[in-house]
């Protein structure tokens, strides 16, 4: 959105100082012409203006048909890479695992501070440096091969921000690939509270509706917006504005039509289960 000039410049420059590899950049502005930043984007990196803020998703799907390439690597405009072999390393284990379709990093703050367990994004999260399968992923630096994000049909338009990364890690699965937390490759980011934008709260609770809705066998639907509902009323119970606007967001996921569903494949169920978490949790 062209508010973080510093940190897009930083992230700007990791990905381009990356070896080993060919990288295609775009910049897409979400209701913003990066054309017009200060400073000016480097030789190369392609502008991509979005005339309206179309949300966080559907801002990284805008940018795809501008890049060429066997691999799709999506970074938010305040994340980076520290090191420069990132992207080869990333690279060489799909290659090496043509099972994984999908892999996050782990995220470390750049100043020090102890990153969120949220970042870790599994149920038992223990070491935050141990790599395995995961069911969602943390969306501000995710690394895919071309032809699984077109298969499974990219980020979710619809959310405009937040649990897209789930319905992403979910569609991996059910195209018969997995969804990998590396721990062993690192981005960087700050640590900052998820609850800044003043539509968290709606978005959280409606986007987890939705989530059912597009993605879940009918039968497993009411089960999982279930489970999350009775977290939020325990989470936020002492916070009484924070769960009345959850619940607001709650009742127009129901009422409202994201549309774009794509049922997930009982088989999928059944292998995300034997992998450590039927998808009610």
């Amino acid at each position: 959105m062209g508010t973080r000039p510093d940190d897009l410049a930083r992230g700007i420059r990791s990905v381009l100082a990356q070896r080993d590899v060919t990288v295609d950049v775009a910049v897409v502005g979400n209701g913003w012409d990066p054309a017009t930043s200060s400073p000016a984007l480097p030789d190369g990196v392609t502008p991509v203006h979005l005339p309206e803020n179309l949300g966080i998703p559907a801002g990284r799907n805008r940018g795809v048909p501008h890049v060429s390439g066997e691999y799709v690597f999506f970074l938010d405009d305040d994340a980076f890479l520290p090191a420069d072999d990132f992207l080869a390393r990333g690279v060489a284990l799909l290659r090496a695992r043509p099972e994984i379709g999908l892999i996050q990093p782990r995220v470390v703050d750049p100043t020090g501070l102890t990153s969120p367990r949220r970042w870790i994004p599994r149920i038992r999260k223990g070491d935050a440096a141990a790599s395995s399968p995961v069911f969602s992923c943390w969306e501000g630096a995710v690394l895919m091969p071309r032809a699984v994000f077109d298969r499974v049909g990219g980020w979710g338009d619809p959310y405009f921000y937040a649990h897209e990364g789930i319905e992403l890690a979910w569609r991996v699965w059910d195209a018969g690939r997995i969804a990998w937390y590396a721990g062993d490759l690192e981005a960087g980011h700050p640590v900052i509270d998820p609850a800044r934008h003043a539509e968290y709260y709606r978005l959280n609770a409606r986007n987890r509706v939705w989530l059912a809705k597009r993605n879940l066998p009918a039968i497993l639907a009411p089960c999982y917006v279930g489970s999350w509902t009775a977290i939020q009323v325990l989470r936020w119970a002492r916070r009484p504005t924070a769960l009345r606007a959850w619940f607001g967001g709650w009742v127009a996921g129901w009422r409202e039509d994201p549309g774009g569903r794509r049922r997930m494949r009982w088989r999928t169920v059944w292998r995300m289960t034997r992998a450590g978490r039927l998808p009610v949790i």
